[in-house]
């Protein structure tokens, strides 16, 4: 058994044993022990045994019925923030939305998401549209739509493997502020959702109709400050919609395509 091991007054400079700990740096002083008498022994107080960093299985919350991850709270016991940390799980985390978030989700145009796979390699993405196209199924629900895109489908073969979810909803427009939502996602065909939920949009956009729907049931929900959030005009702007265009859709814009195929051009030439 590995066990983690908060700062006590006999160990100066364990905080950033337990931090390194926990990125995984190896050393003499990563504050990592075999056991929790050897942590007594040089004045750490045990904590409680070490899970794994990663487990898409666990349930987010602890033993002590925290939101949140258990890394998390071993590093508030480590640099001396919980008193902060719980007054924000207090006063700020819920595990459904309420009526204001509701409200706030229906007027968003856009949401980054985050997705891990298996192993715990993550992805984020980008998603748009009008208010509406994030669609609240009810204060533990929200969909939202997958459209015909480059094929890879790169987060929704993350939830096959990892239902977990991050979604970051922000309004750099009127009030600024974020929504932060995390929860368990499931990969839903568009007419199998209509056939369940009344009031799906048929056409977010342009002509764009979903192929199918991602419906996030909400595990947490809490603010994202304002403090560092730009304020941002919207302006008109023209958009090439329903092209496969790749110079109009921008989908070479770091020149990794034009790189690849130049590299080709040599390697051809040199053996012709």
């Amino acid at each position: 058994m590995t066990y983690l091991s908060a700062p006590g007054p006999a160990a100066p400079g364990a905080a950033a044993a337990l931090a390194a700990a926990a990125r995984g740096v190896p050393g003499p002083d990563a504050g990592v022990l075999r056991s929790a008498e050897e942590a007594r022994t040089i004045g750490l107080p045990v904590i409680q045994p070490a899970s794994p960093m990663f487990d898409p299985g666990a349930d987010r919350e602890d033993a002590a019925g925290l939101p949140g991850s258990r890394g998390e709270h071993l590093l508030q016991a480590a640099y001396g923030t919980q008193d902060r940390a719980n007054r924000f799980y207090r006063d700020q985390v819920l595990p459904r939305l309420n009526a204001e978030m509701v409200t706030f989700v229906g007027r968003m145009e856009m949401a980054f998401i985050g997705t891990a796979d298996a192993r715990g390699e993550c992805d984020s993405t980008f998603r748009a549209g009008p208010p509406g196209f994030l669609h609240v199924i009810d204060e533990q629900r929200i969909a939202y739509p997958e459209y015909r895109g480059n094929g890879v489908l790169a987060s929704l073969g993350n939830i096959s493997e990892n239902p977990h979810v991050a979604m970051l909803m922000i309004d750099f427009v009127e009030d600024l502020i974020g929504l932060h939502v995390n929860g368990r996602a499931r990969i839903v065909e568009d007419a199998e959702l209509r056939a369940q939920v009344s009031g799906l949009p048929h056409e977010v956009e342009r002509g764009r109709k979903p192929e199918r729907w991602v419906v996030v049931h909400v595990e947490e929900a809490y603010v994202h400050c304002r403090k560092h959030i730009p304020r941002m005009q919207p302006v008109a702007r023209t958009r090439d919609w329903g092209t496969d265009d790749s110079r109009r859709k921008g989908g070479d814009y770091f020149g990794v395509r034009a790189a690849a195929d130049k590299a080709a051009g040599k390697s051809a030439g040199k053996r012709s």
